[in-house]
């Protein structure tokens, strides 16, 4: 999306959504299940209500039903919490289910930073629920399992304790004033990682901090072709999120449009980002009232089902 073309609204809802990432939410080491909804069949609730008590995904084949911020997914595939080169973060978010392609691709990544950076592996953030849809907090897109959070932070050498990955906080990577990386966290193995990312043939888009983008316009070398991948937006100083596209044969998914395929590193591609109403902008005078949360009658009709399927096996 071209930030020409942003609402005052759109960008009142995207620093909001961009503070949600800063806080680094913590976890729970003893998560308490949700309550039973008293009425799971009135048309006014919230789909997310709805999604976030499903623990397991839904049997049957993966398939993904919607968009990257309407949609759900059925038979997702789960990450599994650790491997030779990656840990999974926030574990009581039950965050970490996806579509087999997804998982595939974030062992490939993990792997690659290993061997191409020198990283012990990478932490991974949030995937999707097990069911996709809506969740109750963090983000709007991550409902059909194709969009991850990466953490900036490298894995450390060790396998983390359950309490260090519910309230350890990644690693700010963009200076104070907002204007560029710090270059003391921010080294060139991050720069191999995004171009490891951004170079899977499945990938489409992948969001970073404006000043993270910038870095990468100066630092990159050889083949550049893959920085036409990595979108600036808000928020996305501690990670990276990666956005796939439609897999083949996926009929009910409905992916973006295909972006440009030029660097994105010209001035005027970068300078709305860095100007002072963006960095530091001005609340509105009076607060815009809050939307109702999506419903159920709101999503693709096919998420239904996916709601009501059978549990696949643990």
């Amino acid at each position: 999306m071209s930030p020409r073309r942003i609402t005052p609204l759109l960008l009142l809802l995207a620093l909001l959504h961009a503070g949600a990432a800063l806080a680094q939410d913590k976890g729970s080491v003893a998560p308490k299940p949700l309550p039973p909804l008293a009425n799971p069949n009135d048309p006014k609730l919230g789909a997310k209500e709805l999604f976030a008590r499903k623990l397991l995904p839904s049997t049957g084949p993966a398939h993904v039903i919607g968009n990257y911020a309407k949609g759900c997914i059925g038979g997702a595939a789960q990450m599994p919490l650790n491997g030779d080169n990656w840990q999974v973060m926030r574990l009581s978010r039950n965050r970490n289910w996806g579509h087999p392609d997804m998982i595939a691709l974030i062992k490939r990544l993990a792997a690659r930073a290993h061997k191409d950076a020198g990283w012990p592996g990478i932490l991974v953030g949030d995937i999707g629920q097990p069911r996709g849809g809506p969740a109750l907090s963090g983000h709007a897109s991550h409902q059909i399992g194709l969009d991850a959070d990466i953490w900036l932070t490298p894995m450390p050498d060790r396998r983390l304790s359950r309490e260090e990955r519910e309230e350890m906080s990644a690693v700010m990577m963009v200076r104070e004033d907002r204007l560029d990386i710090d270059p003391r966290v921010f080294t060139p193995g991050h720069v191999q990682v995004l171009r490891d990312a951004a170079q899977e043939p499945a990938v489409q888009r992948i969001f970073v901090n404006a000043a993270i983008k910038k870095a990468l316009c100066r630092e990159a070398k050889g083949d550049r072709s893959w920085l036409s991948k990595i979108r600036p937006w808000w928020g996305h100083d501690y990670h990276f999120h990666i956005r796939m596209r439609c897999p083949p044969g996926a009929t009910e998914c409905e992916g973006q449009k295909p972006q440009s395929e030029d660097e994105g590193c010209k001035p005027a591609d970068l300078d709305y980002w860095f100007k002072d109403s963006v960095l530091h902008p001005k609340p509105p005078p009076i607060p815009p009232k809050p939307k109702p949360p999506m419903t159920l009658a709101q999503m693709p009709a096919a998420c239904k089902a996916v709601l009501r399927a059978p549990d696949a096996k643990p």
